[in-house]
């Protein structure tokens, strides 16, 4: 663990992971091919694993989830469309206008404060099938809502949203970056399949990042049906992201599924204690519910967050400043337990200074 205690804590997020060394080895022993041409052989392995994992025929590897999701809104819908996802949705607020710019769509807003939605809010928000208004054309969720502090969604309110979007023949996209924690907060283990596929069979198409807490070092997989990925990989490569040699890549991302799905429960549990350490401090107003490997909290007293961001790097801890008041860490493979240790000890402790 020795090159991870060098650069301090950083809870900035759970994209900062480095390669495990046993991660390494896979990747340098990886058989590679053309991925292009589709002859990448560990490639291959992985997009027919992940497709399968989550009940679907077909799945495709992009360099970054952002690039999935753009490919799989693409696909679903025409320029003039209207996409309807929750309002602190990644697709919407961290995907640089990508739904406007990339596919010619609007978006409309729905949901409840932690970013998650009912079967009633999509139903509310469809329109008419009047030449006046934009044609509602997909419905996109996010699990866990990373805006929303890690919230994971019950599979209740999923299946009814989903039931509300067949009624109106619209697709259903997950953003699933996150899934493994969601899935995880769940109980599901990495070998307990009927679980995932029961979770993925709920969407049409869903998008799971392999660089957040898998801790690979790049990509996201797009998974949905044989017609709809032949779909996304004409996006792909309009959008650049068409690679070679990336058997290396999907390496890691085998690796990870064997080896770092089932361990990031200790990643919730550390979270938990985050929380609870920021909520004992009268500094700190409030704590968003910890459901998976996000803590988000909001200063007192309209402290700047920036404040706290200096205090805490001077203490060797990286966090992440989310709005003008509130800070974010997030957990993952690369924490330790004296790291928690650490940082529980400087949020029970915290106090601004009087200017």
């Amino acid at each position: 663990m020795s090159h991870h205690t060098q650069r301090g804590i950083d809870l900035r997020s759970d994209t900062v992971t480095r390669p495990t060394a046993a991660m390494i080895a896979a990747m340098s022993a990886a058989p590679t091919g053309d991925d292009v041409f589709a002859e990448d052989p560990t490639m291959n392995a992985l997009q027919e694993r992940v497709a399968d994992m989550f009940g679907h025929e077909s799945a495709l590897f992009f360099p970054s989830g952002t690039m999935a999701n753009q490919a799989a809104i693409q696909v679903h819908t025409q320029p003039g469309d209207e996409v309807l996802c929750g309002h602190l949705s990644h697709i919407y607020h961290y995907e640089g206008g990508g739904i406007a710019r990339n596919s010619g769509a609007s978006v409309r807003l729905v949901g409840h404060g932690n970013g998650t939605f009912d079967a009633d809010q999509i139903q509310a928000a469809i329109n008419p099938p009047d030449a006046h208004y934009a044609r509602t054309s997909l419905v996109a969720a996010e699990d866990t809502v990373n805006k929303g502090g890690g919230a994971v969604w019950s599979l209740d309110a999923l299946k009814d949203v989903r039931a509300a979007a067949k009624r109106h023949h619209l697709p259903f996209h997950l953003d699933g970056a996150r899934c493994w924690n969601a899935q995880v907060a769940r109980g599901a283990s990495a070998a307990d399949l009927p679980m995932w596929r029961s979770y993925g069979r709920l969407f049409d198409s869903m998008s799971v990042c392999f660089s957040k807490g898998l801790g690979c070092p790049v990509g996201s997989v797009l998974i949905g049906e044989r017609d709809f990925i032949r779909e996304a990989h004409r996006s792909r490569k309009v959008l650049g992201g068409g690679m070679r040699q990336v058997g290396i890549l999907a390496a890691a991302c085998l690796h990870a599924l064997d080896h770092h799905i089932d361990r990031m429960a200790s990643d919730h549990v550390a979270a938990r204690r985050i929380g609870a350490a920021a909520a004992a401090n009268a500094c700190i107003a409030r704590v968003d519910p910890v459901e998976s490997n996000i803590v988000i909290f909001h200063l007192a007293d309209q402290v700047p967050a920036e404040v706290m961001r200096q205090d805490a790097e001077t203490d060797g801890i990286r966090c992440f400043p989310f709005g003008p008041h509130a800070i974010r860490m997030v957990t993952h493979h690369d924490i330790t337990e004296e790291h928690i240790d650490r940082t529980c000890a400087f949020l029970r402790g915290w106090k601004p200074l009087q200017g």
